[in-house]
């Protein structure tokens, strides 16, 4: 029986997330659906990979992992089902999936979208793609060779051997403020050197930590959370709304201005 999970920028206070798993249990009622999020803030790339790539590998190989994030980009957006380091993925053609994946998938194929530009029409026509596997259709033939994908690409780091500069790509529930920056990318400059992580100016902090117990209440901290990115926050307070600091949009940066990169912005300094 297919693992499906759903993540999507529809929120949970609308009847869709409801009315989507109905649609899919009415194809095949031994679907085992869950949720990882329904509240990608709208139209953010970043965020969504973010939360899909983090989550996926916990589930099952074979999974199918259906991502209903800005799904009418276009006037006619393709489906793409995608095969990736033993997981399926159901997206639209909007250059999502390649963010996902930091290139191409491994296997891909294409569902032409023809039909009334509403979810529930393309969720019924990923549910029956995935029935016809689980009935013993092989992947490739669910659809037609892919053409040119709409690539997107993922936002970078600007670094040099003694500066890093980052985005905020996420604040979570507790107003945790997670940007772009990896342990991985950190250390491979940092080489034990002494640093300061500057944001909304004059704010800044000397070392990381490893947990909340090693500052006081009230306290701000940096560390690096189980994704590998790093994160600053307030033991018992709120990051986010204390400094004011916002999360970055890559598809909302028209006429963006240089105060608010100023408030979505993390930069390093090592010495």
């Amino acid at each position: 029986m297919a693992i499906i999970t759903l993540t999507s920028d529809i929120g949970t206070k609308d009847y869709l997330p409801g009315a989507v798993k109905g649609r899919l249990l009415s194809i095949n009622n031994s679907f085992i659906i869950a949720d990882i999020s329904h509240n990608i803030s709208p139209f953010n790339y970043n965020e969504a990979v973010y939360i899909v790539r983090n989550s996926f590998p916990e589930f099952p190989p074979n999974s199918w992992h259906i991502l209903l994030i800005n799904l009418f980009d276009t006037a006619v957006t393709n489906m793409i089902l995608a095969w990736h380091e033993g997981h399926y993925f159901a997206c639209a053609d909007n250059g999502l999936l390649p963010m996902v994946f930091d290139g191409m998938p491994e296997q891909a194929v294409v569902l032409p979208f023809n039909g009334p530009a509403n979810v529930m029409h393309w969720v019924e026509k990923v549910g029956r793609a995935i029935q016809a596997m689980e009935a013993g259709k092989a992947f490739h033939t669910l659809g037609e060779e892919p053409g040119n994908i709409i690539v997107k690409h993922n936002l970078k780091p600007i670094s040099n051997e003694d500066y890093l500069e980052g985005r905020i790509i996420y604040i979570d529930n507790f107003e945790n403020v997670i940007v772009n920056i990896t342990k991985d990318l950190f250390d491979s400059i940092c080489k034990g050197r002494r640093f300061r992580i500057n944001f909304k100016g004059d704010e800044s902090i000397t070392r990381i930590s490893n947990g909340y117990g090693e500052v006081a209440e009230g306290s701000t901290l940096a560390f690096f959370n189980t994704a590998g990115y790093l994160e600053i926050a307030v033991n018992k307070g709120n990051a986010a709304g204390l400094f004011g600091l916002q999360q970055f949009n890559t598809n909302l940066t028209t006429g963006i201005s240089q105060s608010r990169i100023f408030y979505q912005t993390v930069k390093v300094y090592f010495e």
